[in-house]
Formats: C-alpha cells, structure tokens, sequence
C-alpha cells in the first residue's frame, strides 16, 4: 500500500475505465490472441453474471411466493396489481429458465398460478 508522498502503482485498463477494458477483451477474444486477455478479471466478471442470474432468479421467485401467499391469505386485499405483479413474475421466471436452462433446479417446485391455489384452498374448505 502506497503511502503519501510515494507513487501509486499503475491502475489497470479495468479499474480505470471499465467500457474501455470490455471492448479491449472483446477485441482479444475475437482475434483470439489469448495473451492479451485479462485472465483474472475476465474470470470475475463471468463468474459474476452467472451469480447476477441465480440472484435475479431467486428474487423474482421471492416476490411471486409472497404475493401469492398473500393472495391467499388476505382475501379482502386481493387486487388487480397483486395479480398483475404474479403474472409478470412468473412470465420474468419462465424467460429467465428458458435463456439459462441451467438454474431450472433452483426453483424448487412449480410456482403454481393464483387462481389456482384460490381454487385448491376452496376446496379444501369444502372437504
């Protein structure tokens, strides 16, 4: 660690302009010189994404669980937005599954459809 009145070490392409240091990767990727390529960031940045994808996942998974719990246990608050807000959860679901087929065993169940559970709670009463 530098102290005052000693140089800094060089900042790299990636700490300094981030826009800059991705188009020099994609640049190295696409001539496939692999001697340009930032290994070490390159690796973080990719192992990144795929975490971004499990997160936004899990969140959208999330949301979708407790509005439907909510849907089904307060009735008298029912709204057209909460049902809005199920159908776009489970459509953001079902794209982001189908782009990235991998993280299908990160929802653990079937995400069933609101009226549907309406449907099975009623009957359940009547049982």
């Amino acid at each position: 660690m530098a102290t005052a009145g000693q140089p800094q070490p060089p900042r790299s392409l990636y700490e300094q302009d981030f826009y800059a240091w991705t188009k020099d990767q994609i640049g190295a990727l696409r001539s496939r010189q692999a001697n340009l390529l930032d290994w070490d960031n390159l690796l973080e940045e990719v192992e990144s994404m795929g975490a971004s994808e499990r997160r936004e996942l899990i969140s959208r998974l999330t949301v979708l669980l407790m509005h439907l719990i909510e849907w089904h246990w307060q009735p008298d608050k029912r709204s057209t937005s909460w049902k809005h807000t199920v159908i776009e959860q489970r459509r953001q679901i079902r794209l982001l599954v189908k782009s990235s087929p991998s993280l299908k065993p990160v929802v653990p169940v079937e995400v069933p459809d609101a009226g549907r559970v309406r449907e099975k709670m009623q009957q359940k009463k009547q049982t």
